[in-house]
């Protein structure tokens, strides 16, 4: 049985006799076109059997052929891509909101859990304290106020310390739909609202409680003193620290608010009158005495607040602009 090798040597032994035709003097164009044709078939064969070769070699690798793959790749292809496998779809997006709400709920409990176990030194040394220093008398006027007092105090002062933790997943939340170069920023945001919780916190304890208990312990009119609640007076503390905490996030969210392209900084200077009488109607709400005193000083870093997230509204305003216009180029 002849075999590939025994072919080889007869179409080897064959080309020279009819290249010495086609050489031949008086040779007719016939045999150099018998000649073509006997080497078509050769070519034909070793092309059968490359791709043969290729077709078995990209079965085991897994993947086409060599000769199927396009070498060459549009980058806007490669990019969209990209994007499509990073991508996360809605149950992605949903699965993520549970799982960083989950982490902020174990978060509140391990807080909250850290503060029934410091119950009497957060109630004494820390809530206390600015009544203490006042000479300011408290009383309980409730069977079970002391029950209630604890788990008021356990609850509000883990969301108190949890609130940095939560505030981290939220932004850790959003970080996935933000663009490339607001990513790299997405930590600094996140330590920047977590700066201005605690700063208002600080400012609450150790500079408006103060003032406001000192106002109240010396308005007094005779004969009647003045004996508060153990249960209201924590109330006021925590809700007043809560409060101011929160409200000292106007800068933040005047960025974010920008950023979606929601509030300008045009639309900030212009309504600049009406946002000072707001200021001063919350201030009258959250403070807690009538003074006219405790209020402007509430009132002075809440303008000072809003004059800072105008900064801030301006710089996020110019960033989107800059991006937009990077897109449409």
């Amino acid at each position: 049985m002849p075999t590939l090798d025994d072919d080889q040597e007869n179409r080897q032994a064959e080309t020279p006799s009819s290249g010495a035709e086609g050489a031949a003097p008086g040779g007719t164009p016939e045999s150099h076109g018998e000649g073509g044709e006997r080497e078509e078939p050769e070519m034909r064969y070793r092309d059968e059997e490359r791709r043969a070769f290729e077709t078995d070699t990209a079965g085991a690798r897994g993947g086409p052929p060599p000769s199927e793959i396009d070498p060459i790749i549009d980058e806007e292809e490669f990019e969209y891509i990209e994007e499509e496998e990073e991508g996360m779809g809605f149950f992605d997006h949903l699965e993520e909101l549970r799982s960083r709400l989950i982490k902020s709920l174990l978060a509140l409990a391990a807080t909250s859990a850290i503060c029934a176990y410091f119950y009497r030194e957060i109630a004494e040394k820390i809530l206390l304290a600015p009544a203490s220093k006042v000479n300011l008398p408290l009383i309980n006027t409730e069977p079970m106020g002391q029950l209630t007092i604890t788990i008021q105090v356990v609850i509000i002062s883990g969301l108190i310390l949890a609130i940095p933790f939560i505030i981290w997943q939220f932004w850790g939340f959003v970080k996935p739909g933000l663009y490339e170069k607001e990513r790299r920023y997405v930590s600094l945001i996140a330590i920047a609202t977590i700066f201005c919780f605690l700063s208002g916190v600080a400012f609450a304890y150790f500079v408006m409680i103060p003032a406001s208990l000192g106002f109240i312990r010396n308005f007094e009119i005779e004969p009647v003193s003045n004996q508060i609640a153990i249960s209201n007076f924590f109330s006021f503390i925590l809700g007043f620290i809560l409060a101011c905490g929160v409200v000292f996030e106007m800068p933040m969210l005047s960025y974010a608010l920008a950023r979606f392209g929601i509030v300008t900084p045009g639309f900030l200077r212009k309504y600049r009158r009406h946002a000072i009488v707001i200021i001063l109607i919350v201030a009258a709400i959250i403070t807690p005495t009538p003074d006219p005193f405790n209020q402007l000083l509430l009132a002075v870093p809440l303008y000072g607040l809003y004059e800072i997230s105008i900064i801030v509204a301006a710089t996020a305003f110019r960033q989107r602009a800059e991006e937009i216009e990077e897109q449409l180029h």
